[in-house]
């Protein structure tokens, strides 16, 4: 005889892997050229001044400068610009 009744099996149990999207540089930060500033799906904050935009909506600097974030126009849209200065000294 078995010790334990029988224990149904779990059709449940799987998740995908998390994306870790979001903001990865926030204002005032000071950038590097190609640093990656946010990671997200679909244009939820848009590309601005200095700013670019990867196939996988991704924004990246384009130049080194420090994060700024804006709202801006009718639809009042979030931008994110890079304001140029002087690359850091490390």
């Amino acid at each position: 005889m078995a010790h334990k009744k029988a224990g149904g099996s779990s059709r449940n149990g799987r998740d995908s892997e998390s994306k870790r999207l979001g903001i990865k540089r926030y204002a005032g930060e000071v950038v590097l050229a190609g640093h990656i500033l946010v990671r997200q799906r679909g244009t939820k904050f848009h590309p601005g001044l200095n700013v670019g935009k990867g196939s996988d909506d991704t924004l990246y600097a384009r130049a080194n400068g420090v994060v700024k974030f804006e709202v801006k126009g009718p639809k009042q849209r979030r931008y994110v610009n890079v304001i140029l200065s002087a690359p850091p000294t490390a």
